[in-house]
């Protein structure tokens, strides 16, 4: 009993925990938000005022210039702000890389509002996700928290991070499980609901409880979902092109470009501005544009306009290595492949124009589920954001399609797959450290109604703990394993990814 009186005071810790960092998110996330907002307005009316008064020319030359020297100075000392932050986020939680908490901290701020508040098509959703977990490595840190327990905090953070930039709590406790740990751990999901709940509070407070991309929209019948097959096919196939040429860009950068790579940002910061004055709905990370595809009445063509112009501008702003997400711009590039979808049934006289709004809604999370390879998330995102659950059946089915699509074209998780990248350039791992992980034992899995004795664990592994129905068992080699059980493991950081991968195939439905 005194071990499950000790488990519950654990628990209360992490959920005292996790409603600090989700006030500590919610604050600075709120502010980051709003900085970025106004930053935009600011600027869009420089772009746009360039033909009334051609000195303004000067002055946005000047003053992308300089957020471009600066930014790169701010990138120059820390690297680890570089692009969104997830990858990040995600090595960190590894144990496949660290960083100082407080000094990524202010300058993913400063660098993200400077960055994304120049109208480039970046997302805010990824540097929220690593302001998020560097505050919950903060609080670790001055709590002297570690292993485990920091991982917790750290992973809450991302999940309130997230939720105060899309006020999507649900998605985004789901996006850290799902994206992140692979995995439903019973401390992770407690502690991430938490923060991304109080988070949530924290920005509705200060942007209004209407849903950040909510629009009036009607169901697709289900007389019409061979078009919703048509479009998940599409989403797979564009998803893929999207993962190859985003994955590619940086070494194209380094390629072409003779500026260090800290100060390559100065590109696309002065093709902005020309952007900007011609264009200036498709600035920034793409929810202006998206909330216009209803009621602007665009045509077909204007449509494949502007998402040509979206993809080539969002692969030349985060291929320079900016701060900034591709989350958002993913999005909108989703929407704007089912408007156009939408708009061709519509032409032909398939559909009514009432239903357009559905295309765009399942072209949201048809895309970035294929590419993010996270289909839960993706559905409760869209879900969140649009602020309707009658679109379920037709996220559910959209999301099916467009993953399978891309799986079948052997894509990767797009985070991921940046992960691996990152770790090329910059391996962290320390000999004779140990982390220590949680996976839990799903049924049918290897591990599921065999001893401790009996499986083969990798070299570098060590059972510390068991965890069953609240109670913790100090395991031995006659310890029956169950499916349920929560296992809590050291493994060396030396090739923890590999031990992890290991264990997972262990632990998981064979």
């Amino acid at each position: 009993m005194q071990v499950q009186g000790n488990y519950k005071l654990s628990q209360l810790k992490f959920i005292f925990n996790g409603l600090i960092i989700g006030i500590l998110a919610g604050i600075v996330v709120s502010l980051f938000r709003w900085s970025i907002q106004h930053m935009m307005t600011i600027m869009q009316i420089l772009y746009t005022g360039i033909f009334k008064k051609p000195i303004l020319m000067l002055l946005c030359l000047a003053i992308n210039l300089s957020v471009g020297l600066i930014i790169g100075m701010l990138l120059r000392q820390q690297p680890d702000i570089k692009g969104s932050g997830i990858p990040q986020v995600e090595g960190q939680l590894r144990d496949e890389l660290d960083y100082p908490w407080w000094s990524v901290l202010w300058r993913k701020f400063v660098g993200g509002i400077l960055a994304i508040g120049s109208g480039l098509y970046l997302g805010r959703e990824g540097p929220s996700i690593q302001l998020g977990s560097t505050l919950g490595q903060g609080l670790a840190h001055l709590t002297k928290q570690v292993g485990f327990d920091r991982q917790v905090l750290i992973s809450s953070g991302a999940a309130a991070g997230l939720s105060a930039a899309f006020n999507a709590p649900i998605a985004s406790t789901l996006f850290v499980l799902e994206e992140i740990y692979h995995n439903f751990s019973t401390n992770i999901w407690i502690v991430s609901l938490t923060s991304a709940i109080t988070s949530d509070m924290v920005a509705t407070y200060v942007f209004g409880l209407k849903p950040v991309l909510y629009m009036k929209s009607q169901p697709l019948p289900l007389r019409y979902f061979i078009w919703v097959v048509i479009l998940g096919i599409a989403l797979g196939l564009l998803g893929r092109f999207y993962q190859l040429i985003i994955l590619r860009m940086g070494g194209w950068y380094h390629r072409i470009s003779k500026l260090p790579w800290y100060y390559q940002g100065i590109i696309p910061l002065l093709l902005i501005i020309g952007l900007g004055a011609y264009f200036p709905n498709l600035l920034g990370g793409g929810n202006y544009i998206i909330l216009q595809l209803t009621g602007a009445g665009y045509s077909t063509l204007v449509l494949c306009a502007f998402f040509l112009i979206r993809f080539a501008f969002s692969m030349i702003s985060y291929g320079s290595g900016l701060p900034g997400g591709i989350f958002l711009p993913i999005l909108c590039l989703g929407g704007l492949i089912g408007a156009i979808i939408g708009n061709i049934a519509i032409q032909y006289g398939f559909i009514s124009q009432t239903y357009l709004s559905s295309f765009i809604i399942m072209g949201m999370a048809g895309y970035f589920a294929a590419i993010s390879k996270a289909p839960f998330t993706a559905i409760l995102l869209i879900t969140e954001m649009v602020g309707t659950l009658t679109h379920l059946l037709g996220l559910a089915t959209v999301c099916l399609i467009a993953y399978s699509v891309l799986d079948a074209l052997n894509g990767k998780p797009v985070y991921y797959a940046m992960l691996q990248q990152l770790l090329k350039v910059k391996r962290q791992f320390h000999l004779g450290r140990t982390a220590q992980i949680v996976t839990p034992i799903f049924a049918g899995a290897y591990m599921d109604g065999k001893i401790v004795s009996q499986i083969p664990w990798p070299n570098g592994s060590l059972l510390t703990k068991i965890l069953r129905d609240g109670i913790e068992i100090v395991p031995s080699g006659h310890t029956m394993l169950r499916w349920g059980d929560t296992l809590y493991i050291n493994v060396s950081t030396n090739k923890q990814h590999e031990i992890t991968a290991d264990l997972t195939k262990l632990s998981s439905e064979s």
